[in-house]
């Protein structure tokens, strides 16, 4: 189970490096199964990767700022737009132009 936090200045948290060009804000983590909530903050020019991403989670992703391109449909989306995925479901790879920043929730499919 995650963390338990009772509500909390998230602006105290640093951004720490996540490699590949993201930063990351980590709210609540389990780290015995790997359940995750986040802010992710991608840098302008970031791409995921070459291939298509499947994972053996549940990812919910909200975009807040800035624009993440899915390069498999050609489709740019912004703030607002929400993704819930279950796990091995295909998508992405993703770049970014301008940078974005998400909130991202993973958790087991159990």
């Amino acid at each position: 189970m995650k963390d338990q936090h009772e509500f909390f200045a998230t602006g105290n948290l640093e951004w720490t490096d996540a490699g590949g060009g993201i930063a990351e804000k980590v709210l609540s983590r389990d780290n015995e199964n790997g359940d995750l909530t986040r802010l992710a903050r991608w840098a302008p020019g970031t791409t995921s990767g070459a291939g298509v991403i499947r994972h053996e989670y549940v990812e919910e992703v909200y975009l807040l700022e800035g624009s993440l391109t899915d390069l498999t449909l050609e489709q740019t989306f912004g703030p607002g737009d929400y993704a819930c995925r279950p796990p091995g479901m295909p998508h992405g790879p993703y770049t970014t132009a301008d940078g974005c920043t998400m909130l991202e929730i993973r958790y087991s499919a159990r």
